[in-house]
């Protein structure tokens, strides 16, 4: 116990030596930064000091330079201006003669370029009276056209009017397959009769559109159908979706006319009819929007034994036809020159035939007179010509008479 109380005794005193100690070290530091304070205090006045001389010495030449620059400024000025006062008027007086040779030479350049320019104006004004009555006569020419789109825009309300009612319809159709043949070169009642009826096994009268006339006695069977409605009411849509539903409906309603016509077989009702029939569509247009829609109309028409035609391809199967029959014609017309040649061949065998008869009987003929000639010459020609030899006969000289040749002698060549 003792000791602890010693060792803290003993600690405590060394604490107050230690405070002893630093009391003293700063306190001397206290003055030597209240001595170094004043020194900082001091030299910054002189600082201050200094710097207001150095402001008032500026201040001074400011003022000394500004009046010695104005006065030279002045100075300057004044004899600048009197030497280009100087300058100019020499200028002046050496540049006003050549002024006037350069108006005079530029009056020169520039007289053809406004007689250039005056006849310019004088063609702008033809051309700008030439615009005008070109303006005038083509807004006459609008306004006329204006009133023709007016007017056809009403007669195509009508026609779209009067398209969409059936028979109106059928009776196009049927005008426009009438036109589509007669441009293939067919013939009415000649090539081909239109509303022919024909009556079936259970008493019903059919009567397609057309009967086109084939070689070998054949016919085929063409039906007009214009299905218009849905597709004038998908034209009159202005919903993409309701002018795609109603196109939709349109390619139903040429498959439904497929299945209609392939349920009449005309091919049965008529003998010598192909086994297909032609489903005419008046116009390419309202094809191929039933086409986009379904693409298998064709093959669908095929396999019902229905062709599908548009005026383009019926007449393409008009020419067809048109071909046949020429050559069938030329056909029969070889079977008739064959008759006529063989014909031909047996008379001419006949003619030979007389011919070399004639030719041997003229053989016999030309051998028996050469034989009389001879023996006329040799024995009663010989004894008569002695009667030429007395005075007193005096008779005009007897003709020869010579034999004939059976083969006539051809001229020799000469060499």
């Amino acid at each position: 116990m003792e000791m602890l109380i010693g060792i803290c005794i003993g600690t405590l005193l060394g604490a107050i030596v230690v405070y002893i100690v630093l009391s003293g070290k700063i306190a001397g530091t206290r003055q030597k930064l209240a001595a170094v304070e004043a020194q900082r205090t001091a030299e910054s006045k002189a600082a201050e000091e200094k710097l207001a001389l150095l402001e008032d010495a500026r201040a001074q030449l400011k003022e000394s330079f500004q009046a010695l620059s104005s006065e030279a400024l002045s100075k300057n000025n004044e004899s600048f201006l009197n030497l280009a006062k100087s300058t100019l008027d020499k200028y002046q007086e050496g540049a006003k003669g050549d002024l006037e040779k350069r108006q005079e030479a530029i009056d020169k350049t520039v007289e053809p370029v406004n007689i250039a320019l005056k006849a310019f104006n004088e063609r702008v004004e033809k051309i700008e009276e030439r615009r005008t009555r070109t303006d005038a006569s083509l807004k006459q020419q609008l306004e006329q056209l204006a009133d023709s789109q007016v007017q056809l825009s009403k007669t195509t309300s009508n026609l779209v009017q009067a398209l969409r009612a059936p028979q109106v319809r059928g009776q196009w159709g049927e005008m426009q397959l009438r036109r589509t043949v007669e441009m293939a070169g067919m013939i009415n009642r000649v090539d081909f009769l239109e509303q022919a009826s024909v009556d079936t096994e259970d008493g019903q009268r059919q009567r397609p559109d057309m009967m086109i006339n084939l070689p070998n006695g054949r016919q085929v069977v063409v039906d007009s159908k214009v299905p218009l409605a849905a597709y004038l009411d998908a034209l009159e849509a202005e919903d993409p979706e309701q002018q795609n539903i109603r196109m939709k409906a349109h390619a139903r309603h040429i498959r439904d006319h497929i299945k209609g016509l392939s349920a009449k077989a005309y091919w049965t009702q008529f003998d010598n009819a192909p086994e297909f029939v032609v489903l005419f569509i008046p116009n390419e247009t309202i094809f191929s929007a039933a086409l986009e829609q379904d693409p298998q109309l064709i093959e669908l028409g095929v396999d019902n034994k229905v062709i599908l035609a548009t005026p383009t391809t019926l007449i393409a199967l008009l020419k067809a036809i048109a071909y046949g029959w020429q050559q069938e014609a030329i056909a029969r017309e070889a079977k008739e020159i064959s008759a006529l040649g063989k014909e031909l061949y047996e008379r001419i065998g006949v003619v030979s035939d007389h011919f070399a008869k004639l030719g041997k009987s003229l053989d016999q003929t030309v051998g028996h007179y050469n034989k009389a000639i001879s023996s006329v010459e040799s024995r009663l020609l010989v004894t008569a010509r002695k009667f030429e030899a007395l005075e007193s006969a005096a008779p005009e000289p007897l003709p020869e008479a010579k034999a004939i040749e059976k083969q006539p002698t051809l001229p020799k060549k000469e060499a």
